[in-house]
């Protein structure tokens, strides 16, 4: 694979690196509460990240750094280089994407849409919720969430597109991350797109 201006790739791993390692303590519980009041006080607008980025496709690899600005709205800049040279930059504001090399349709969506919702897992709006199994399903026009009933902490989302297609969010592994409760592990797929996060440590913006 010459660059990572082609970007013809079956699976993406992000490893989002920071200064130090989330420190393994007990989930707290939540038995109890009211799930829409839980999830309404969770304020956060803005998530600042910097990672490790390792392209796949069949047996080959291509590794590059990255840094992530994503807010609540959808706005983001994210930026990927490889061997110090900026490989592939896309913008998101007030819903117009740009990209720099150019990138597929589900790609795109995989790295703007995909990122918010899987990073901003407890902002969903107008839904009906169901309880069963242990389980919170979060459920609106376009998106369900499924929380684990204990926690409030997400286990997998599906986001239905514009065109019918679906994104499918999975969530492993909870990690403390300062006063924040995260996932660890997320795990996307579109079409035949795969984008696996492993996430160390996040930074916030109220």
């Amino acid at each position: 694979m010459r660059t990572l201006s082609k970007l013809s790739l079956l699976s993406i791993t992000l490893i989002f690196l920071f200064s130090c390692a989330p420190k393994r303590v007990q989930i707290p519980t939540y038995e109890g509460i009211d799930v829409r009041e839980f999830l309404s006080t969770k304020h956060i607008s803005i998530i600042d990240t910097t990672f490790s980025i390792v392209f796949e496709k069949d047996e080959s690899e291509m590794r590059g750094e990255g840094v992530l600005n994503i807010s609540r709205n959808g706005d983001l800049n994210l930026r990927v280089y490889s061997l110090g040279f900026l490989a592939l930059e896309v913008i998101s504001e007030n819903g117009v994407v740009k990209s720099n090399p150019r990138i597929d349709r589900n790609k795109t969506k995989i790295l703007t849409q995909g990122l918010r919702d899987c990073l901003f897992w407890w902002d969903i709006q107008d839904y009906e919720v169901d309880e069963k199994d242990g389980v919170y399903h979060l459920k609106n026009y376009s998106r369900e969430v499924w929380y684990d009933k204990k926690t409030v902490l997400p286990i997998k989302q599906r986001v239905t597109l514009e065109n019918g297609r679906e994104l499918s969010i999975s969530y492993e592994d909870m990690e403390k991350m300062g006063d924040v409760w995260y996932p660890s592990t997320i795990t996307l797929d579109l079409s035949q797109y795969s984008v696996y996060v492993a996430v160390i440590r996040h930074g916030r913006t109220e």
